[in-house]
């Protein structure tokens, strides 16, 4: 029953190649994915990161949904942003209120941020379930909405939630909402995919229908409920839409927002399109992973440009290629959006992974060489047994020396024991001895822990302290243990690997047993060999 006449287009959506807008909702709808979080300082920190990364809009939250939101824009008042818009986001008016009456309008207003993206309703579905309400009257706080808003001088951004599912349930009504909020004066409309459910061609199709009625720029809201969210999210600029919204790292509520880390690159690396200058595009990577530490979420390693994996080689064919020329496996320059190049170790590695690697450590090998040859065979041998040198570059690092010869240990291990005693008001404690030799001198120390490998770790460091006084400033930082075989029980062979640091040095190393204990003191062993000669206190120590 709804009809719209074409309009003239106007704005940046009559040009071949404009620059596309960014448009950030990570602390808005990123924050509703499972497991993020945000206090206001984190929040206020995560919109300095965008502000500096580029992006031209920062949604800041729902003024008046929460008092963290509330309270992040009166922080926010005072920050200068130097590329960024900061952007409040609510709803149309309800029904039965005037725009000046209503208290969700009201708060927008307060929160003082120069940009307002309003949601309503484009499907008639939500318009009779949700909001209750007749389609017309719907339109009516569409438009007098952004009309009530604009009368304060702000920029409105139109968010036409459900867009294409009430697109392809009545055109009529979804563009007729479009209408509505472009009469009240909204400067851009935004298309969501609120469900995830579209697919590419119809992102495509259903924009250039809405370019070819609506007269205001369009952007685009993608979900990524079916994985499409970054292939809709650029259909959608291919079809002529000039904004685009998402998330850092693609987080959002279900399965996610559309991944700016991924759009951003593939519309200004592979299209052509400015979204970012690019000395700024090489700080995504780095801005991805600070705000992940900021949620206190781990990066997602395989998250294409920006995950750690991202550019990691691990088949020895690969490898070799990448060697003569990076072009052969890899799509993109890894440094253009600030991550980096890595060989990974393992039984499928051939000479050059193993060349290459040990060129990292400052030996120079050839693939074709005897020891190469000799490096390989140990490495498939401890493969073979359950070692895993990925995650475990330290130990790769040591086993080289050892397969080469040049290894000398700084201790050697004459015995350990570790002894778990439970008196009769069930007290647990846990001692650790062991006996080692270090140089000419033998070394029989004792010490409890909290666990097996705490007292070991203590009772090695009592041995090793007159030698290396060094070794408290290693500290062990993770410890992690993986059944490798389970259908054999307790019986099972167990890989443990432990990350220790020193100062800004952080290395990893591995042990495998079906002992959990002897599994731990070979990593534990490693830890503290590889910190004590080839980490930074012990470059330090030998250049003074």
């Amino acid at each position: 029953p709804f009809s719209l006449t074409k309009q003239t287009i106007t704005g940046d959506s009559m040009n071949s190649n404009p620059q596309v807008q960014i448009y950030d909702t990570t602390l808005r709808d990123g924050s509703q994915g499972e497991g993020v979080s945000f206090s206001v300082q984190d929040k206020l920190k995560v919109a300095r990161l965008l502000d500096e990364l580029g992006v031209q809009y920062i949604e800041g939250g729902w003024p008046g949904s929460n008092p963290k939101d509330i309270d992040f824009f009166n922080h926010a008042r005072d920050m200068e942003f130097k590329n960024s818009k900061l952007a409040a986001f609510g709803s149309t008016r309800r029904a039965k209120n005037a725009p000046e009456d209503d208290p969700i309008l009201a708060e927008l207003l307060r929160s003082d941020a120069p940009v307002i993206t309003l949601f309503g309703k484009s499907w008639t579905f939500h318009v009779t379930e949700v909001l209750r309400t007749t389609p017309e009257t719907n339109l009516e706080m569409i438009r007098s909405s952004v009309a009530y808003l604009k009368s304060f001088g702000r920029e409105v951004i139109y968010d036409a939630e459900h867009f294409f599912d009430g697109y392809k349930n009545d055109s009529g009504y979804a563009l007729a909402s479009l209408e509505a909020a472009v009469t009240g004066g909204a400067d851009l409309v935004a298309l969501c995919d609120t469900n995830g459910g579209s697919l590419p061609w119809e992102v495509e199709e259903t924009v250039k229908a809405v370019i070819a009625r609506v007269a205001a720029p369009v952007g685009i809201h993608t979900h990524n409920d079916s994985d499409l969210g970054t292939a809709n999210a650029v259909a959608a600029i291919r079809a002529g839409a000039v904004q685009v919204q998402g998330t850092m790292n693609g987080w959002g509520e279900r399965i996610g927002n559309a991944n700016l880390c991924s759009i951003v690159p593939v519309l200004q690396l592979k299209m052509g399109r400015r979204c970012l200058p690019d000395e700024r595009l090489a700080r995504l990577t780095e801005t991805a992973h600070k705000v992940s530490d900021l949620a206190n979420v781990v990066p997602q390693e395989n998250l294409p440009f920006v995950g750690r994996s991202a550019f990691a080689h691990k088949a020895g064919m690969h490898v070799d290629a990448v060697y003569k020329n990076p072009q052969t496996f890899e799509h993109i320059d890894p440094e253009k959006v600030g991550n980096v190049r890595r060989f990974l170790i393992s039984e499928l590695a051939g000479g050059s992974s193993v060349a290459g690697k040990a060129k990292e450590f400052g030996i120079d090998l050839t693939k074709n060489s005897p020891e190469t040859k000799a490096i390989l065979d140990r490495l498939t041998r401890m493969e073979n047994e359950g070692y895993a040198f990925e995650g475990a570059e330290a130990s790769f690092e040591l086993l080289i020396h050892r397969a080469l010869g040049e290894h000398r240990p700084l201790f050697e291990l004459c015995n350990y024991q570790v002894v778990i005693d439970r008196d009769r008001d069930d007290v647990e404690r846990i001692v650790a001895t062991v006996k080692i030799n270090v140089g000419e001198k033998t070394y029989l120390t004792a010490a409890e822990g909290d666990g097996p490998v705490n007292a070991l770790d203590g009772a090695m460091r009592q041995a090793l302290r007159a030698a290396y006084p060094e070794i408290d400033e290693i500290h062990l930082v993770d410890y992690k243990v993986r059944v490798l075989s389970a259908e054999e029980g307790t019986a099972a062979k167990v890989r443990v690997l432990i990350e220790s640091s020193a100062r800004d040095d952080a290395w990893n190393t591995v042990g495998v047993s079906t002992n959990i204990v002897e599994a731990s003191w070979h990593a534990l062993v490693d830890a503290l060999e590889y910190g004590l000669r080839y980490s930074q206190i012990a470059q330090q120590r030998s250049a003074a």
